[in-house]
């Protein structure tokens, strides 16, 4: 099919074409909030479209895959040989996204390089040549993909840190509050069924048409996504963990003050 050969490569000049566009947006943002002076320009600018593109690429292929997982019979009656082509295409669109940002993290190593990143996207890449080379896999595909929908977040919280907002501050508390709820939901939540539908293809004859390399590269790809999904999350937790202790600690200060001096009045 034309999205094997062309998806990937159509996907990653999109995002090229999108990376030159974002910065005016990004200005937009940083000049439109009142700590904007504060900035750390040499990280803004080497970052601010990297995630403005990661955002629109999430919500792309997030929704995307929630219609799938809705309305595409073929490929949820059979998981492992079911009608790929829409799969193909949403999973081309991610092949595309990951090249264009390990792209990014070698050219910009010093201020964006993240190693943790770079093995998520290879573990992405290796399982998802499969899909777009021989068509399988669709259904298992596809609902790795639900995990992109906790990104845009992620994304708003980097703004947040880069323009100097207080940790304490409503909308990086919201933020960060949301951003726990839907990684866990979309990330962690989703592995017991992910895993009990993989294990019931196990010894069916649809697991054994695969082949040994395509069972290695699914079942060890997504070992090694979801180690790394609950790294990220339990480094998401404990910060939320903190800035909730802070947030009490800080009233517990106001607080004190005013239950002191209520006594002091009554002793007067």
């Amino acid at each position: 099919m034309e999205v094997d050969r062309f998806g990937p490569v159509s996907s990653f000049h999109n995002n090229r074409n999108l990376h030159f566009w974002t910065p005016i947006m990004a200005d937009y943002i940083a000049l439109h909030e009142e700590t904007a002076w504060q900035v750390d320009y040499l990280l803004w600018e080497c970052s601010k479209e990297p995630r403005l593109v990661s955002t629109v690429h999430a919500l792309i292929v997030g929704l995307f895959c929630l219609y799938i997982l809705w309305f595409d019979d073929a490929v949820n009656t059979d998981p492992v040989w079911g009608e790929p082509g829409l799969v193909k295409l949403n999973v081309a669109i991610t092949c595309g996204y990951l090249l264009y940002d390990l792209v990014l993290l070698a050219t910009n190593w010093s201020t964006m390089g993240d190693s943790f990143f770079v093995c998520h996207h290879l573990a992405a890449l290796y399982a998802y040549g499969y899909v777009l080379s021989r068509g399988v896999l669709p259904y298992f595909a596809n609902f790795r993909l639900i995990s992109e929908l906790s990104t845009p977040f992620v994304n708003q919280r980097w703004f947040y840190e880069v323009l100097k907002y207080p940790r304490s501050d409503r909308l990086v508390v919201a933020n960060g509050m949301a951003m726990a709820v839907v990684f866990f939901m979309v990330r962690i939540f989703v592995m017991p069924p992910y895993w009990a539908r993989v294990f019931a293809t196990f010894g069916t004859e649809a697991f054994e048409r695969l082949g040994i390399g395509a069972q290695v590269a699914w079942i060890t790809s997504c070992i090694a996504l979801d180690i790394l999904n609950t790294i990220w999350m339990y480094k998401i937790a404990r910060g939320c963990y903190k800035v909730m202790m802070g947030a009490s600690g800080r009233k517990a200060k106001e607080v004190s003050p005013l239950k002191q001096n209520h006594v002091n009045n009554h002793t007067d």
